[in-house]
């Protein structure tokens, strides 16, 4: 806030709550983001060893042609690359925090570069009926597709307090509902769009830290509950025992797997596989899929470490599933 009292968040002007101060968002009780010092300290103290990935990690399921529908109680997750996901179940099509983009950056020449192409081709994709953004990360906020999918496929965006904001500025005729934690967004007959607290943060630059809110989903379909998180910290599984509490348990988790190490400066925003694996059994999760590895390098650990994390956490293999970009599941009910 300025001293006139007037906030100075240039996304969004509302009411405070325990999780918004007037000016910034933020997780109760949780651990804030790293510092500049602490990035600092990371990327420059040579304390911290990162692992090459190879310059390119392809996918033998690139080039997936996905069906146009999948009725009734019939659930498909084709993986695109990284947190962008086509969900296909009850004749609905949604994608989730859709990268179709080379870089995750606000640079075209500088930043994150995929390692493999998105494993369905923009052209290939189905008619889409929603679009499921959960925060403003470059690397689940990418512009250039979400004006290519509003020429193509005009699909309504549903995404966090502030978001909206960032998305019309590039795409001024969207339709979009932005969501608090708690709100309950009916989409069509069956289908419900729940939002809900994940422990994570937001920026697009400096100057906006935590001015954008970031979510998980919970996607209710005649076909059961989906979970779908873009990132989070583990938060001693609080948010895990909550989401089992209020929904009772979910035939679907879309869990981050990724992007973890080194966990002293990682731990709060970003949790490992096996704190995944926690949060699936608190949830109550009948089968997870993890996503946010594998495409882009974003932090220390080499581009396999997260399955080799998996099997180590013991689950097995056929319940917990790391999709590589254009493989699909399909979801078994029970």
């Amino acid at each position: 806030m300025t001293k006139s009292g007037k906030s100075t968040n240039p996304y969004y002007q509302g009411p405070r709550s325990d999780h918004f101060n007037g000016t910034r968002f933020f997780n109760p009780d949780g651990i804030p983001p790293g510092t500049l010092r602490d990035l600092l300290r990371w990327k420059w103290s040579g304390q911290d060893k990162v692992s090459p990935w190879p310059k390119a990690y392809p996918s033998r399921f690139a080039g997936a042609r996905p069906a146009e529908r999948v009725e009734g109680t019939g659930l498909r997750v084709t993986m695109i690359g990284h947190a962008s996901m086509l969900i296909q179940t009850a004749g609905l099509n949604i994608l989730t925090d859709p990268v179709f983009s080379e870089r995750v950056s606000p640079f075209s020449f500088l930043g994150p570069k995929r390692h493999n192409p998105p494993g369905i081709v923009f052209d290939d994709l189905p008619p889409i009926d929603l679009i499921l953004v959960t925060h403003n990360h470059y690397d689940h906020l990418d512009l250039a597709t979400l004006k290519k999918l509003q020429a193509r496929h005009r699909a309504p965006v549903i995404t966090p307090l502030g978001n909206d904001t960032i998305i019309r500025r590039s795409v001024p005729d969207a339709d979009i509902t932005a969501t608090d934690w708690g709100d309950a967004t009916p989409f069509r007959d069956g289908i419900t769009i729940h939002t809900e607290p994940c422990h994570h943060w937001s920026a697009r630059g400096m100057r906006d830290r935590r001015m954008a809110l970031w979510a998980a989903f919970v996607i209710e379909t005649p076909a059961g509950k989906i979970y779908h998180i873009g990132d989070t910290g583990f938060h001693d599984g609080i948010n895990y025992r909550a989401a089992a509490a209020k929904h009772g348990g979910f035939r679907l988790g879309i869990l981050p797997i990724g992007a973890y190490e080194p966990r002293w400066f990682m731990k709060g925003q970003h949790q490992n596989p096996d704190e995944a694996v926690q949060g699936m059994k608190l949830a109550g999760i009948q089968h997870a899929i993890g996503h946010h590895w594998g495409t882009f390098q974003l932090t220390n650990e080499a581009v396999e470490d997260p399955l080799a994390a998996l099997r180590a956490a013991g689950v097995e293999p056929e319940q917990f599933r790391a999709l590589r970009p254009g493989e699909a599941m399909d979801v078994p009910w029970g």
